[in-house]
């Protein structure tokens, strides 16, 4: 079967464990030799980059002599928390650590497809839903402990004698949040993939750069859709005025 380079490495490398804790969980893997797929390493490889980068960025951390990590995060941080407190209100920092660590995530899930011998894990459906559940589950988490049990009275409206018809309208409406999310990045950072390769392949020097210089741009432009509408969504689930 057809690996990535990190993915065949990981795969000699734990292959044998992988296999065995599947098996134990009653998963059996399509291929026991390789039971870590393409998308997962990429995941894998992410969250090693991001590991190391906050690690070199704690290392650095300077009152007198910021250096250049520094000076990039917290201009990363100051941004993210000026939009933040905009859409979520003055609260927004008890949220910040998960939406600046979503968007590093997704962002260099998307950029990964643009280097050789790698290619962007958000093009798979399950990650992308992934990214979506646990946003959905983050924010509803939010909302009740900012509400209590009174957070259920935003999803029955404002009139009483039609609650249980507008609770099951929000329900619905909530849980399509989740396929929202999950087909707005994984058909943008399909689409992307699938162009890039097509023009590679047709035409292999010169006009295949204009499409990696467009695919670099909807990375930043999914990354930056995904975050904000986990802010509006924190937004209204903390509201007290339900």
């Amino acid at each position: 079967m057809h690996q990535l380079p990190f993915t065949a490495l990981l795969n000699h490398l734990f292959a044998g464990p992988v296999t065995a804790l599947l098996l134990a969980l009653g998963i059996h893997p399509k291929h026991a030799a390789a039971p870590i797929p393409d998308h997962l390493a990429m995941q894998i490889l992410v969250c090693l980059v991001l590991t190391i980068f906050f690690l070199a960025v704690r290392a650095s951390l300077s009152v007198e002599n910021p250096g250049t990590l520094q000076h990039m995060m917290e201009s990363l941080y100051n941004a993210m928390d000026a939009q933040s407190e905009e859409i979520i209100g003055h609260d927004n920092k008890k949220y910040l650590s998960y939406l600046l660590t979503l968007a590093m995530f997704i962002l260099l899930c998307n950029l990964l497809g643009l280097i050789p011998f790698f290619e962007s894990p958000t093009g798979v459906p399950v990650v992308p839903l992934g990214c979506a559940l646990v946003t959905w589950f983050f924010y509803q988490i939010a909302g009740f402990r900012a509400n209590g049990i009174g957070y259920l009275k935003h999803f029955c409206g404002p009139v009483w004698w039609l609650a249980p018809l507008m609770f099951i309208i929000e329900v619905c409406s909530h849980l399509a949040r989740i396929l929202s999310l999950t087909v707005r990045l994984f058909a943008n950072m399909f689409a992307g993939d699938m162009v890039t390769l097509v023009f590679f392949s047709l035409v292999p020097i010169g006009v295949p750069v204009i499409f990696l210089i467009l695919h670099f741009g909807v990375s930043l432009i999914q990354t930056l859709i995904f975050v904000l509408l986990p802010m509006v969504y924190i937004g209204e689930a903390v509201a007290h005025e339900h």
